[in-house]
């Protein structure tokens, strides 16, 4: 293995009460020793994430998934990944995840030809 950099990262901000709370968080990387590209790297990753959380959650409404037992939550979590790779895959409409899904569920043929799509 090359060599590593460690990052410690530190986020203050207030909480709802107005108190002030500190998030450290700790990163390994394979980056050179750079504060520059390390910070613009972990604000690149955090804004992806938060944005497939936004679809997600807009278009599958996970936040209001209730699905707690067993394997059951990450199961679901990988269903709702393979679909929306599918919807946004799926280009002859120019509508959002949402939308695409709630045609899918009323539409078969167009609910085929999302499916057709990934084979192709």
């Amino acid at each position: 293995m090359g060599e590593t950099s460690q990052y410690r990262h530190e986020r203050i901000r207030p909480n709802s009460e107005g108190k002030t709370t500190i998030e450290t968080r700790y990163y390994i990387s394979s980056l050179e020793n750079n504060a520059q590209k390390f910070g613009e790297s972990v604000r690149s990753h955090w804004g992806i994430e938060n944005s497939l959380h936004w679809v997600l959650d807009v278009g599958f409404r996970e936040d209001d998934c209730r699905i707690r037992k067993d394997n059951a939550p990450q199961n679901f979590a990988i269903l709702r990944h393979i679909s929306l790779n599918l919807l946004t895959t799926e280009k002859t409409s120019k509508t959002g995840v949402k939308n695409k899904r709630l045609r899918a569920g009323w539409d078969d043929d167009y609910l085929t030809k999302i499916l057709a799509a990934s084979v192709t």
